[in-house]
């Protein structure tokens, strides 16, 4: 067999395994770019500016959903989540639904909420679970027969003592559950 040619002689396991693991310790490593955590990125805005937040309880949350609401809304979230906390000590907050809830504070209160807020692209809409029961009644009507909401638009005042006066009646009323 003039043209065979010499065989190598095979590698042993071990110095195989010590060939490949030198071989990939040389290359450089490639690293991906990682999206940043949920924690760290900018909320998500949702249809009419409104903010994605994850479901939480406590004040933090609903403070990261006011921050991240878009140009005038936030200064609107910001004034009236500072009404509802002066008129109420001690309110209890959430985030659920991707709005701020707001309840009465007490043990038999634990998941029932008095009054929402929620961004669309031209206002800021405050529900009042409760608000068929309120003196006076807030203007805007709902397919719920209990529900009244109002619509707070760019350029339009907050009657400071109304709201308050409707926020303090809602607190006393039967909140709804959720």
């Amino acid at each position: 067999m003039p043209n065979a040619k010499p065989r190598k002689p095979a590698k042993s396991p071990k110095k195989a395994a010590a060939a490949r693991s030198a071989a990939k310790a040389a290359r450089p490593q490639e690293t991906a770019s990682k999206p940043q955590s949920r924690k760290t990125a900018e909320p998500v805005l949702l249809s009419g500016g409104n903010p994605q937040i994850a479901k939480a309880y406590g004040d933090a949350p609903v403070q990261a959903y006011i921050a991240a609401m878009p140009g005038w809304k936030a200064d609107v979230g910001r004034r009236l989540d500072a009404l509802i906390a002066r008129a109420i000590p001690g309110v209890r907050k959430a985030v659920k639904w991707n709005s701020p809830l707001y309840g009465a504070a007490g043990e038999d209160q634990d998941n029932t909420w008095f009054l929402s807020f929620h961004c669309f692209a031209r206002y800021v809409k405050v529900a009042f679970f409760r608000g068929a029961s309120l003196r006076p009644v807030p203007p805007g009507t709902s397919k719920q027969k209990d529900v009244r909401y109002l619509d707070i638009h760019e350029h339009a005042a907050i009657d400071e003592a109304q709201f308050t006066a409707w926020v303090k009646q809602a607190s006393r009323l039967p909140g709804e559950k959720m």
